[in-house]
This record gives structure tokens, C-alpha cells and sequence, in this order.
């Protein structure tokens, strides 16, 4: 497989013809003759969102911080080198890595428009960060200290570098997979702690932040569910029985990887959340992103900590985030119909 061309005036793709990958684009966004309109409705929702780091007030957060329990500072310290390691991966991945291959222009947009996102959450961090803790440097440097850490970003990495190394039909739909496991796994995962300390009336700073983040994840969530799905009616002979065994196999590791991370970095000391709720909080996510793109649940079990989802919550929406039913959002509406 080969990168598009970003100029292609020998191109006479029709809208018809066109493929989420492996069509042949002529290089040219004409928006008004499209043929995802989910894409497009997308597009308009993230605009709709628009925010900025420096509109949340973390002034009392600074002092929270100071009086979280050991524990606690630990878990906030690690769950941001986390986070700050998924946006900066998700950043170069969209831009350097995904969307070179997707040869669909109202697409091409909305990844463009993800990693201006994922940059721009990478800047929330710092601020929460550099506001907060009294350790900056220390937090940054924990993906290459923190073993843990590193091993389970070495996992997320490598199927982002299987596309890079060898890219093909099957590695692509293989990061689609990727990419929703990383925006509805992992990263929910990292938000349920913070919402956490905001149920204890701590760090609501943080909390409202993550509100703003979380907000544009659940774009970015439609946004791989979508891809996944038209491309299964694209090319259905991608969907082998060998690629859903692997799929299958690949959110088997993430729950895994990701609970085991869980409990490492809570300790058993972080109120609310035991290896076992956060295991099956993570399970109950896997179910929910296999069956948004028709495939059968592993685990069926129950949302174990539904509480979580109010902190997810702007006031004025009637938005439950961690199911991704987005009715309207605080800084603009869209009916949703078309997703």
C-alpha cells in the first residue's frame, strides 16, 4: 500500500467511488459533494466544541493538590504521565502514521482536526502539570523511569508501528482498532481516577478540565467506530475470521494491560475503586466499543461505577459521555441521527 497523493489531477474518482483507504483521490476538499455524511457532522460538532486550557481555573487545585494523601499524588502523578503520553502518540500517529493512507478528504479533515485536539490536550496537561505539582519534571520523565509505564506504552505503540513498518489493508483496520481501544479504553480508564478525587471534592479543577478532553474524545470515538464500520461494507473480505480472532485478541490484551495498570497505580488505596471494580469497569468498556462496531461482547458485565458518569457531564447537556449518546453539547448542538 501506498501513500495518497496529495495531488492528483489525473484522478476521475467519483464521489461513489470513494474509499475510506485505497481509493484514489484527487487531492482537492470539495465539501459540498461528499460522501460520508457522518464525517461531515463530525467535522462540524468538533468546531462546535472549540475550548481552550487556559478557560478552566485550577487555582484550587494548586492547594488540593498539596493536601492529597501520598497515594493519591502517585496515582494523579502517573495517570498524567499516562495521559500525556497517549496525546502526544495520538498526535504523530493521526497526522504521520493514519491519515497518509485514508484517501477520503471529509475524513482527511476530521483527523487533521483530532490532532489539533490531541496537541492541544497535550497543553492541558502541562497546565495541570506545571499549576500543580511541585514535581514537573519528574511527571515527564516517568514514561522512561516507570517500567510499568513504559511496558505498557511499548504495547500501545506496537501496533501503531506494525502500520508504519509494514503498511497493508489488514495493518490499517488493525489501527482503527488500535485507535478505538487507545480513545475508549485507555484513556477512559486514566479519567474515571480523576473523576474519582472530584467525587471527594478534590481537584475539581482537574475534573472540569477532563470534562473538556473527554468531550473531544468522544468524537474521536465516532470517528474510528465510523471508519471501522463503512469499511466493513467497503471491503467485507477484510473481515476474515484470522482478523476478528485478532481483534478479539488484541482488546483481551488491552483489558489485561490495562487493569493490571489499574491496580499499580491505585494500590488498593484510592477509595472506590478496587482491582476488581476497576477490572470490570475496563471489561464493561471493551463490551461497549465491540459491540459499537457489531462484534460480540467478551465479557457482559455490568457498569460498575456509573457515578463516574455524572463527572463527565457539562450542566447544560444531556450527555452521557462513557456511553457516547451525544444529544447536545455546551458549546453547540447536533442531531446525531446521521452517525
Amino acid at each position: 500500500m501506498e501513500r495518497k497523493k496529495i495531488y492528483n489531477p489525473e484522478s476521475q474518482e467519483t464521489t461513489s467511488e470513494r474509499k475510506i483507504f485505497g481509493g484514489n483521490p484527487t487531492g482537492i476538499f470539495e465539501l459540498n459533494d461528499i460522501k460520508y455524511q457522518w464525517a461531515y457532522n463530525l467535522w462540524e460538532m468538533m468546531l462546535n466544541n472549540s475550548w481552550y486550557p487556559k478557560e478552566v481555573d485550577m487555582t484550587r487545585d494548586v492547594n488540593d493538590y498539596k493536601h492529597l494523601t501520598d497515594a493519591e499524588k502517585s496515582a494523579y502523578d502517573k495517570v498524567l504521565a499516562q495521559l500525556i503520553f497517549m496525546d502526544s502518540l495520538q498526535t504523530n500517529n493521526i497526522i504521520d502514521n493514519l491519515n497518509p493512507f485514508i484517501t477520503a478528504p471529509e475524513v482527511n479533515l476530521i483527523l487533521v482536526r483530532q490532532a489539533f485536539e490531541e496537541a492541544l490536550h497535550s497543553q492541558s496537561y502541562a497546565v495541570m502539570v506545571d499549576s500543580i505539582s511541585t514535581n514537573s519534571k519528574e511527571i515527564y520523565d516517568l514514561w522512561r523511569r516507570d517500567m510499568k509505564l513504559k511496558t505498557k506504552n511499548d504495547a500501545i505503540a506496537k501496533v501503531y508501528e506494525n502500520l508504519s513498518n509494514n503498511p497493508s489493508d489488514k495493518n490499517i483496520v488493525k489501527a482503527m482498532f488500535a485507535n478505538q481501544i487507545l480513545e475508549g479504553i485507555y484513556f477512559y480508564s486514566g479519567f474515571a481516577y480523576l473523576y474519582t478525587l472530584a467525587r471527594s471534592d478534590k481537584m475539581l479543577g482537574t475534573a472540569q478540565m477532563i470534562r473538556f478532553i473527554q468531550r473531544d474524545e468522544v468524537t474521536h470515538l465516532l470517528l474510528f467506530q465510523n471508519m471501522i464500520n463503512s469499511t466493513k461494507k467497503e471491503r467485507p473480505e477484510l473481515f476474515t475470521k484470522e482478523l476478528e480472532d485478532e481483534v478479539y485478541q488484541m482488546f483481551r490484551d488491552a483489558v489485561k494491560l490495562e487493569s493490571e495498570w489499574g491496580a499499580y497505580i491505585t494500590q488498593g488505596q484510592i477509595l472506590g475503586l478496587t482491582d476488581n471494580i476497576i477490572e470490570q469497569y475496563i471489561q464493561y468498556l471493551a463490551d461497549k466499543r465491540l459491540n459499537a462496531v457489531g462484534m460480540k461482547k467478551l465479557y457482559h458485565v455490568e457498569h460498575p461505577i456509573k457515578w463516574v458518569d455524572n463527572f463527565s457531564q457539562f450542566n447544560d447537556q444531556k450527555t452521557n459521555f462513557f456511553e457516547g449518546n451525544v444529544t447536545n453539547y455546551s458549546k453547540g448542538s447536533l442531531n446525531l441521527d446521521d452517525f
